[in-house]
Parts: structure tokens; C-alpha cells; sequence
């Protein structure tokens, strides 16, 4: 809007239009915490005329509410791009929601919660606006790119047209049992561990067996992902050890990944608690004959080309009903890892009853 009337100088009719034609607006999640809301303090020191567009795009939209609601001045309040519970702020959400002409989730049962909860008001006004997306994958990145071991294994068992029709991969399932082919894929995984020990060496300073089990949980960090559900696994098998130390038990690196948005406070909190955990198993060689823990530095797609071929086991582990799709899933799945989860996360269409094809709820390692 800004460039349209600042500086193309076209009125504001026209310019909006073009706008809302423009863009569409992916959502994410349905949490409030997680949805970005802007100081209006820090708007206005930092982008006073775009704070100036942004009240006008409300102040239009409020009377358009008005005209079709009439009356209805709690709907007013929800549905405001302008925040005023507390501290004013922009509602990122609602104004993404009100410049696009088209919205959606990126699973068909996030979707449909998109529409019954977080954004049900806009849903009520626009329900032409809205529809599903479903969210995934490329293997040409996460298993062809990523995964050159795998690839060549997989394009000398089953020929090559398996990376744009994995349909194909069924292919693999005479092999189960053959001896050769099972070694082939444990040096390919053993291969991608090593190389992803040596990065972690570099990058954090902490010495992995390859030999190992890899359990690995990278993606954002947030309370429903429950990464520290995971940590206090850690800290359980922990004092088990130190409470029995001739217990024995499978020796497992565990790995972490990702990023916490700026203002999430706990989000910090849980990687700094990673890492003091870390520090203390690491350092106790009581424990590290069996456990290792590290943190990641900088998760990125680049070192997340390491990361899903080498794991052995995957943590899908978001509180029921809380993640919106998932595709971390999916790049471990097709990568040959163990998926530990909730039921939760995505959907495909799966089967026919009556004639009519049924959405139907699967494990994570959906793809």
C-alpha cells in the first residue's frame, strides 16, 4: 500500500484492490502466543507512515464490519487489527487476514479449526476467502539432495523414477530380508551419522558415536513441541543411571535443533535448559558412556541437510491436537528414521466409504 499510494501515486480504491488481488495468506498455527502481535510504541518510532496505512486499512475495515454486523460491538473488538487487551499492538494475524484474498490452513483438520476458532469471525464475513492447503515436502531436497547415500541405493534397488513418484519406493519391500541390502542401507545411515558427528564436533564442541543411537527433536522451539517433555526423559534416565550404576542401557546421543522467535521468553528458557543438561551429562563420565546431549548452534536448512539422514529416531512429540501440520516428519521419515509421536499433525485422504472419499487421521509420519 505503501508503494502503491507513496510513491505510484495511485488512490487508495485501486491500490487496495491490487493488494488484497496480491496476496494470500498461509496460516501456521492456531496459538495465540505464537501468532506475532507488534507494539504500537515500536511501530511508531520505526515505521510511522506504515503505521499510518495500517490504521486507515482498519478504520475501512472496522465500517465494512459495521455495515454487515451491525451493533455487534464485541465482534468489533475481536476482529480489529488493533489490539487494546493491555498494551495496544498490531495483530499480524488479522491484517494478513483482512490484505489477501484468499486464506488457509495447511492440513485439512487445521483448516477447519482455523475457521471454528482463531479466525472464525473473518470465516463468518469472508467464507469464500478460506480454504485448505495441505503442507509438505520435496524428497528432491530432503532425501535426493540431503541423502546422496540413500538416493543411490534407492535408484540401484528401484530404479530412479521413485524420487517424483515414491509410490515406486513399494518396490523395496522384496528386499526386507535380503542380507545385502540391509547392510548397504546400515553403512549408508552409519556414513550419514559420521557426518553429522563431525559437524557437531565443530559446531558445539561435543564428540558423538557414530555407533550410537541418533534420537534427534529439531524445530521450533515452543511449549507444545515440548521439548523439554523430552529433556526431562533425559534427566529420568539420568538419575536412573546414577541410582544403578551397573544398569545397562542402549547409548544414545540426543540432539536438539531450532529457533525461539525473539519474545518468547520460556522458548529461551528451554534451550538454555538443553544445554545445562547437556553440560551436566557430558561432563559426568559416570553417564556419557551411555548418554550424550548437544545442542545444534544456528539450526538452518544447510545443517539440516545432515541432520535428517543421520537420525535414528525421529521426536514428533507436539501435544495432541496443537500442531497445525508438520513437515520435520516427514523429511526424517522418508529418510529412513524411526517416527515417536503423538497422534497429531497431518491427514491424508486414505479411503472410500459410500462413494465419498474420507479424510482420515494418521500418524505423523505421514507424508
Amino acid at each position: 500500500m505503501r508503494l502503491l499510494i507513496d510513491e505510484r501515486e495511485l488512490v487508495w480504491d485501486e491500490a487496495w484492490d491490487i493488494t488484497v488481488a496480491t496476496f494470500g495468506y498461509t496460516n501456521h498455527t492456531l496459538l495465540p502466543e505464537a501468532l506475532e502481535t507488534w507494539p504500537l510504541e515500536l511501530l511508531a518510532e520505526s515505521l510511522p507512515r506504515h503505521l499510518q496505512l495500517i490504521y486507515e486499512i482498519n478504520h475501512r475495515f472496522l465500517d465494512e464490519v459495521r455495515a454487515r454486523f451491525p451493533g455487534d460491538g464485541n465482534r468489533l473488538r475481536r476482529m480489529s487489527i488493533i489490539g487494546e487487551d493491555g498494551d495496544k499492538n498490531v495483530r499480524m494475524a488479522h491484517l494478513a487476514t483482512v490484505g489477501s484474498h484468499a486464506i488457509n490452513g495447511v492440513a485439512a483438520l487445521h483448516s477447519e479449526l482455523l475457521k471454528a476458532s482463531v479466525l472464525k469471525d473473518f470465516y463468518e464475513m469472508w467464507p469464500e476467502r478460506f480454504s485448505n492447503k495441505t503442507n509438505g515436502v520435496t524428497p528432491r531436497r530432503f532425501l535426493g539432495l540431503a541423502n546422496p547415500g540413500l538416493r543411490t541405493l534407492l535408484d540401484r534397488t528401484v530404479g530412479d523414477g521413485w524420487l517424483t513418484d515414491m509410490g515406486r519406493l513399494r518396490g523395496l519391500e522384496p528386499f526386507v530380508d535380503d542380507p545385502s541390502f540391509r547392510q548397504q542401507w546400515r553403512d549408508v545411515k552409519r556414513g550419514n551419522k559420521a557426518r553429522l558427528a563431525a559437524y557437531v564436533h565443530s559446531a558445539a564442541g561435543v564428540e558423538l558415536n557414530p555407533d550410537w543411537l541418533f534420537d534427534i527433536q529439531v524445530k521450533r522451539i515452543h511449549e507444545y513441541k515440548r521439548q523439554h517433555l523430552n529433556v526431562l526423559h533425559i534427566i529420568a534416565l539420568y538419575h536412573r543411571l546414577k541410582k544403578n550404576p551397573g544398569l545397562s542401557i542402549p547409548q544414545r546421543a540426543f540432539i536438539f535443533g531450532g529457533k525461539a522467535a525473539p519474545g518468547y521468553f520460556m522458548a529461551k528458557r528451554i534451550i538454555k535448559l538443553i544445554n545445562a543438561v547437556g553440560e551436566t551429562v557430558n561432563a559426568d563420565p559416570e553417564i556419557n558412556r551411555f548418554l550424550k546431549v548437544v545442542f545444534v548452534p544456528n539450526y538452518n536448512v544447510q545443517n539440516a541437510h545432515m541432520v535428517y539422514p543421520a537420525a535414528d529416531l525421529s521426536e514428533q512429540i507436539s501435544t495432541a491436537g496443537k500442531e497445525a501440520s508438520g513437515t520435520g516428519n516427514m523429511k526424517f521419515m522418508i529418510n529412513g528414521a524411526l517416527t515417536i509421536g503423538t497422534l497429531d499433525g497431518c491427514e491424508r485422504r486414505d479411503t472410500r466409504r459410500g462413494g465419498g472419499r474420507e479424510l482420515l487421521p494418521v500418524r505423523p509420519d505421514c507424508a
